[in-house]
């Protein structure tokens, strides 16, 4: 289960970011579900690089589906897919193969795996791994699609520059679907950018926020205790690189303020009850309270810099010097986007499946 996560649908990714291909399986996924290419193609294309922002490494992501997908729709056995890598210059790794890069998982892979692991560009801990993600996460989006629950994710804050926060949540969701640098207040855009290419000019990074909102969510999804939402979802945004903090509703906030404050208020409503408002994000008690899901993740600076840095030897233990060499990103956050998404879709097929059986979010003939 070491590259598996979930207990009713389970996700599987592997590969590597120089190896023949990344690719993922998705088990236990309802049958019937719509598998549009197409928007598989859309996410994929929104966590592909872009331009000087973005590394100049740039795949195709030319997907292919083995199994799990009959005439369009799932066959509730499981789906794999394989994402083949093609632009790589494994070259560039050489002189730095012993080298732990600062930031990055080399030195801990390297106690892990006993110095067998693919060093090249990160190997399987790379970020090119999380196309697989997305990929599988499209699949999980349009089953969600189809029960009315929508998923959105805006940079909330990079290098320290702000961009409002949602207001329409359907509005915002649906803007947010076609937008390959994910702002809601196009001035922040334009900053944030500028920011991103003076961090480059720097030889040096950026990191930002994230905030997601889930809308249509059931109440009762979740449960107390070791597998409250806020749990599941935690597990796997922390799975994603780069990944340092996640917080739901006020999160941190809400320890400065009272209870009277902090407390959401509740009142009726048509066919249920809901809360006056939103500090808890959507969830009491570790189960969803029907309110929209709102969480934000911390993503670091890129760890891989130009600029000269202290480390170690991992073959003589002794210290070395290290300038890291190819291709890279000044910021991920505005990539990482799509990989928020996707690996949230999941987490909730995989919940609302253990809520309402696996067949719930299947389609019909």
């Amino acid at each position: 289960m070491k590259n598996t996560f979930g207990t009713n649908v389970l996700t599987t990714i592997f590969g590597e970011s120089h190896g023949p291909a990344v690719g993922g399986v998705l088990d236990g996924l309802a049958p019937g579900i719509p598998v549009d290419r197409e928007k598989i193609a859309k996410k994929l294309a929104l966590r592909r690089p872009q331009g000087a922002i973005s590394t100049s490494r740039v795949e195709e992501d030319e997907f292919e589906i083995v199994s799990g997908v009959f005439e369009g729709r799932t066959t509730g056995t499981p789906l794999c897919h394989l994402i083949p890598n093609q632009n790589v210059r494994s070259g560039d790794y050489d002189a730095v193969r012993d080298l732990a890069r600062p930031g990055h998982a080399d030195y801990t892979g390297f106690v892990k795996y006993h110095g067998f692991a693919d060093y090249r560009g990160g190997g399987h801990f790379s970020g090119r791994v999380t196309a697989a993600l997305v990929a599988l996460g499209a699949i999980a989006e349009r089953a969600l699609e189809n029960r009315g629950i929508g998923i959105g994710t805006h940079i909330s804050r990079l290098a320290g520059i702000p961009d409002r926060g949602f207001a329409d949540l359907d509005a915002d969701i649906a803007s947010l679907s076609d937008r390959p640098f994910p702002i809601l207040d196009g001035a922040a855009a334009e900053k944030m950018q500028a920011a991103i290419l003076k961090a480059k000019e720097d030889l040096d990074s950026v990191g930002g926020v994230l905030e997601t909102v889930v809308t249509g969510l059931p109440a009762g999804v979740g449960e107390p205790w070791f597998d409250t939402l806020e749990g599941l979802l935690s597990h796997g945004l922390f799975s994603i690189p780069g990944v340092k903090g996640v917080e739901f509703g006020d999160g941190f906030a809400l320890s400065d303020m009272r209870g009277s404050e902090a407390n959401d208020a509740f009142t009726p409503k048509e066919g249920g009850v809901a809360t006056k408002t939103n500090r808890n994000g959507g969830i009491n008690g570790g189960i969803s309270n029907g309110m929209p899901l709102l969480f934000r993740c911390a993503v670091k600076p890129t760890p891989s810099i130009a600029r000269p840095q202290e480390t170690v030897d991992l073959r003589t233990g002794k210290a070395a010097a290290i300038e890291i060499p190819g291709r890279h990103d000044p910021a991920i956050v505005h990539r990482a986007r799509a990989v928020v998404d996707a690996v949230t879709a999941l987490v909730l097929c995989d919940a609302l499946a253990g809520r309402y059986g696996a067949d719930w979010l299947g389609g019909t003939k």
